[in-house]
């Protein structure tokens, strides 16, 4: 056999391939060195705290002059164009698109106003605009909404109760805070200052796992990764009686689980209601955004995904590997979500996901038809002079029957999240409302009345406002006028106090106290 030697001689041109064929390999591993240590050096470079974070820093952008990937992803949540088959970030009206909605919450603020959630950085501008928090110091009567709606708005909450107290906090009306919640949704109310290790902010939770005899701090980091999204994305209530009597306390009703059975009882037990229907009466419980109860059911959960998996997915951006904080829904970023597991197309994911959005919402559907036609029946035997024992069983009806809807509707993407489970609820509520129906023509028939019972036309949203009896133009006048006196008072007073704190040099990240 002959030596490389003995072949370059006999065959020259041969020593010249070997030559350039190691000269390649040379150049490209020099590449490859070159780009392992520069993109090294850019992960060091971001990695570096460049300023040291007060505790309970409740500014975004301020943790952004130490992280400025996740705050610059953060920020893009500023863009609301998404919009899907049902859903989205988009400003879309539901009670516009779906009247019914406006006679099933009659007497409660969801029927002045109830529009889609946009992204965490309009969660403090959302809430002041909205007509459901009115217009204090402006509008009429009594403020509708206590200080505890402030709770999951802002990184604020965890320094004031920090500052004044969780009890004090919970006190009083919700302009009591106006000037000092001003900072949407952030980066304390999930990560410490020092280490960024995930963390609770809200004692809610911590609260709720100790009553079921569990100790959050022994979760797993994989489990915080939902947990903290579970500090806001849950059902829950304002317990008046406990731990303080006449403080609106928040409290989520897991004692019994988190099933919707489970939640129903535990409020049935305590006689709780949200509020009494304006048109049938009954003592009416509002789910509020039940996203983790109905993912925990889901085959998600049971694989161990957790809500920043498909939510907050991993990016990469040269040598830095770091999670995506524009939290948005998997359809927005399908590839970097889905598909880390599904090896199905975008196109045939999407279609999967929207034909359980139909399916759910085909049903959802009837079953405000009947929610909506059980309201205005019980509506018109009170007028024939129903008594509170012939109507008791209907309005219990009622009321199982509501709840079930809300708490597979308010969850937005619940439809995603557990399609079985939620039409499983939907399906025994449509049962619950056929029943309150029969048994509301029963104490009807017994009233004398033979025939149909007569229905209002709400196919419209102005339509089932005025019938049950909003003045909206009123609302509208008093709320503007809130939003350029009251909250342009707010914004100055926050603004003064802002400036007193430290302050920092976007351009250069170096600190500068003014003060």
């Amino acid at each position: 056999m002959n030596t490389i030697r003995k072949s370059v001689q006999s065959k020259p041109w041969l020593g010249w391939i070997l030559f350039i064929l190691t000269a390649v390999v040379v150049f490209a591993l020099g590449l490859l060195t070159s780009s392992i240590i520069e993109r090294r050096t850019e992960a060091q470079y971001l990695d570096a705290k460049k300023i040291d974070i007060q505790q309970f820093e409740p500014r975004n952008i301020v943790w952004g002059q130490n992280y400025p990937k996740q705050y610059e992803s953060y920020m893009a949540m500023r863009d609301t164009s998404f919009v899907s088959k049902y859903n989205g970030n988009a400003v879309i009206d539901h009670l516009e698109n779906y009247p019914a909605l406006v006679v099933l919450w009659a007497g409660y603020g969801f029927s002045k106003d109830y529009s889609q959630p946009r992204g965490h950085v309009y969660a403090v501008k959302d809430l002041t605009q909205t007509l459901r928090t009115g217009a204090p110091k402006v509008g009429e009567g009594e403020e509708p909404m206590p200080a505890t709606c402030w709770t999951c708005k802002s990184p604020d909450v965890p320094r004031m109760m920090d500052d004044i107290g969780v009890k004090e906090f919970y006190m009083g009306k919700w302009s009591k805070h106006g000037e000092e919640v001003v900072n949407p949704i952030g980066c304390a109310d999930c990560h410490n200052e020092n280490t960024m290790d995930l963390q609770i902010t809200r004692p809610a939770l911590v609260e709720a796992f100790e009553r079921q005899g569990k100790n959050i701090n022994e979760a797993t980091h994989q489990e915080m990764r939902s947990l903290v999204c579970a500090q806001c994305h849950v059902e829950y209530y304002f317990n008046k009686e406990k731990p303080y009597e006449g403080v609106p306390y928040l409290t989520f009703p897991w004692d019994n689980g988190m099933t919707v059975e489970a939640i129903e009882k535990y409020y049935d037990d305590m006689e709780f209601s949200d509020w009494t229907h304006k048109l049938s009466k009954a003592p009416m419980i509002k789910a509020q955004h039940p996203g983790y109860e109905i993912y925990q059911t889901g085959i998600h959960a049971e694989r161990g995904v957790a809500c920043a998996d498909c939510h907050m997915p991993y990016k990469s951006e040269g040598g830095v590997k770091y999670t995506d904080h524009k939290i948005q829904s998997p359809l927005n970023n399908i590839a970097n979500s889905c598909q880390v597991c599904h090896r199905e197309s975008a196109e045939e994911l999407t279609k999967n996901v929207y034909a359980n959005m139909d399916r759910v919402m085909e049903n959802r559907g009837e079953l405000e038809h009947l929610l909506t036609k059980a309201h205005m029946e019980a509506e018109f035997a009170w007028k024939l002079g129903a008594t509170d024992t012939q109507m008791k069983a209907a309005l219990t009806d009622i009321r199982h029957a509501q709840w079930r809807w809300d708490f597979a509707a308010a969850g937005h993407g619940s439809a995603a999240h557990a399609p079985v489970e939620v039409l499983r609820i939907i399906g025994s509520a449509i049962k619950i409302a056929q029943d309150a129906r029969l048994k509301i023509a029963g104490v009807v028939y017994e009233l004398g009345h033979k025939g149909d019972i007569p229905l209002a036309d709400v196919s419209t949203k102005e339509k089932a406002q005025a019938y049950i009896g909003l003045d909206m133009e009123k609302l509208v006048k008093e709320k503007k006028k809130f939003l350029e006196e009251v909250v342009r008072e707010w914004h100055e007073a926050a603004k003064e106090r802002e400036d007193a704190m430290p302050q920092y040099d976007i351009n250069t990240r170096a600190v500068s106290l003014i003060k």
